[in-house]
C-alpha cells in the first residue's frame, strides 16, 4: 500500500514512479478520491459541531421555557445531512483503496529499467559450468530410470502438476529441507517457526496476495487459503502490532508446503517438477528498522547464496529489471541453478525488500528507540530455498554416467548411510 501524503507531495513523482512498472498515471483519480473524502469529512466536522452547538441551545431553550422546535427540525436536518456526507466519505474512501491497493510498490532507483524479464542484470556469478564426458539427463528422465519418480501415479491421484517420490528420492528430498532448515537456523539465527498451512482474508491481504492474485491461490470451502509461500504467515506475524525498536531485526525461517494454482503458466514446464502445485520451500523472512533493510537484504540473499554453495552447485545472483519485479518488492534479487540436464539457468531463489509496503497494508509498526510517534517496519522474504528445485539441481549436477546420483557431502547425515542413488 502506497502512503497517500506522498502522492499528495509530488504527483508527478508518484506517476513518474507508476511509469517505470509501464502503468498510465493515476494520481490525478486517486487524489480526486482523497479529496472528495477529504472535503466530505470536512464538511461533516463542521455539521457535527453545528449539531452540537444545537443541543446546547435546545437544553437552555427549555430551561428558560422557550420554543425548541426550529433547533430540533434543524437538528433532524443535520443528522440526515450528516448520514449522506458520511457515506460520500465512506464510499470516496472504497474508491481510493480500491485504486492504491491495486498498485505495485514503488521500485528502488538501482532496479533496471526494462519490459520484463530479458533485461535483468546479472551480477555474479559463482562456479563454472560443469562439463560432462557424457549427454547429461533432465530431472524426470533420471527419476523415471531409477523407478523413483513417478508422475503417471501423481496424476492418477490428483490430476497434472504433481509428482509421487520413491524411496531413497523421497528421502534425498526430505533430506535437503532438513538440512536447509538446520543450516539458516544454526549458522544464520533464524527462529525455526512452524505455521499454518491455512490462513484468511486478512493475511493474504497483508502480504499483497489480495486481491490482485487470487486466481494464483487455491481457496477452501471454508474460505481459507493454502499458503503459497510461508512469507504470507510469518510477515504477518508483525500485523497490528507496534515492536520495540530493540526487537528488531526478527528473522524467522518455516520448511513449508507450498500451493499454487499456477495460473497462466499452460504449456510452460510440463514435463517434470519444476513448476508444481505443490512443493517444499524453506523460507525466509525478517522484520526490520527502514535504516536496516538495504543491509538485511544483502544479508538474507547471502544466506540462500550459501545453501548452493555448500550443495557444490553452479549458481548466479541477478538482479531483476523493472518489468520483472515483483508486485510488493522494492528490489529482488534472484538466484538462479545451472541445470546440467537443461542445459539452462533456473530460477531457484528469490530474495526481495518490499520496505514498507507490506507493512502499511498489514498497519504493522515499530516504537524507535528515541523520538516520539511509531514509524511503519520494513518487510523482506526470500526462499532459502525451493526443495523441489534443489532436489532438480542436485540429481542433475550429481548424475553419473550410469544413471546413478550421487549425494552431496552436506546430505550424508541425512541420508541414512546412503551416499549413492542407483
Amino acid at each position: 500500500m502506497h502512503d497517500i501524503r506522498a502522492v499528495r507531495a509530488d504527483p508527478a513523482a508518484f506517476d513518474a514512479a507508476l511509469a517505470r512498472r509501464g502503468i498510465a498515471p493515476l494520481s490525478t483519480a486517486i487524489l480526486a478520491s482523497d479529496e472528495a473524502r477529504r472535503t466530505a469529512q470536512t464538511a461533516l466536522q463542521e455539521k457535527q459541531a453545528r449539531r452540537n452547538a444545537i443541543a446546547k441551545e435546545i437544553g437552555m431553550a427549555k430551561r428558560q421555557g422557550g420554543d425548541t422546535a426550529a433547533l430540533e427540525a434543524e437538528a433532524v436536518a443535520l443528522r440526515d445531512e450528516m448520514a449522506a456526507l458520511d457515506a460520500v466519505a465512506a464510499e470516496a474512501e472504497r474508491e481510493q483503496t480500491t485504486l492504491l491497493e491495486a498498485l505495485p510498490n514503488l521500485l528502488d532507483a538501482e532496479v533496471p529499467d526494462g519490459a520484463d524479464e530479458s533485461a535483468n542484470v546479472v551480477l555474479h556469478q559463482h562456479g563454472d559450468i560443469p562439463n560432462y564426458p557424457f549427454l547429461p539427463k533432465q530431472h524426470f528422465e533420471l527419476g523415471e530410470a531409477l523407478g523413483l519418480m513417478d508422475f503417471a501415479t501423481a496424476t492418477k491421484l490428483a490430476g497434472s502438476r504433481f509428482t509421487v517420490l520413491k524411496g531413497v528420492l523421497a528421502r534425498l528430498e526430505r533430506a535437503l529441507g532438513q538440512w536447509m532448515i538446520t543450516l539458516h537456523t544454526d549458522a544464520h539465527g533464524y527462529s525455526e517457526t512452524s505455521v499454518p498451512l491455512l490462513v484468511n482474508d486478512a493475511t493474504m491481504y497483508g502480504t499483497g496476495q489480495l486481491p490482485k492474485f487470487a486466481e494464483d491461490l487455491f481457496r477452501t470451502t471454508d474460505e481459507r487459503w493454502l499458503i503459497p509461500t510461508a512469507e504470507v504467515p510469518l510477515t504477518n506475524f508483525a500485523r497490528d502490532e507496534i515492536i520495540p525498536e530493540a526487537q528488531l531485526p526478527m528473522r524467522m525461517t518455516a520448511l513449508t508446503p507450498c500451493f499454487r494454482s499456477e495460473a497462466g503458466s499452460a504449456g510452460r514446464d510440463t514435463r517434470g517438477m519444476l513448476r508444481q502445485h505443490q512443493f517444499w520451500k524453506v523460507e525466509m523472512v525478517s522484520i526490520t528498522t527502514p535504516d536496516e533493510s538495504a543491509a538485511e537484504h544483502e544479508r538474507m540473499t547471502r544466506c540462500a547464496e550459501r545453501v548452493l554453495t555448500d550443495l557444490g552447485l553452479t549458481w548466479r545472483r541477478i538482479i531483476l529489471s523493472s518489468g520483472d519485479t515483483g508486485f510488493g518488492a522494492a528490489r529482488t534479487y534472484d538466484l538462479e541453478v545451472w541445470l546440467p540436464g537443461q542445459q539452462a539457468w533456473r530460477e531457484i531463489s528469490s530474495c526481495s525488500n518490499c520496505r514498507d509496503f507490506q507493512a502499511r497494508r498489514m498497519n504493522a509498526r515499530m516504537k524507535p528507540k528515541e523520538g516520539k510517534g511509531n514509524v511503519f517496519v520494513h518487510t523482506l522474504n526470500g526462499s532459502g530455498v525451493a526443495v523441489g528445485r534443489a532436489l532438480i539441481a542436485v540429481m542433475e549436477t550429481y548424475q553419473q554416467e550410469d544413471g546413478s546420483i550421487r549425494i552431496p557431502d552436506v546430505l550424508l547425515p541425512f541420508m541414512g548411510g546412503v551416499s549413492k542413488i542407483g
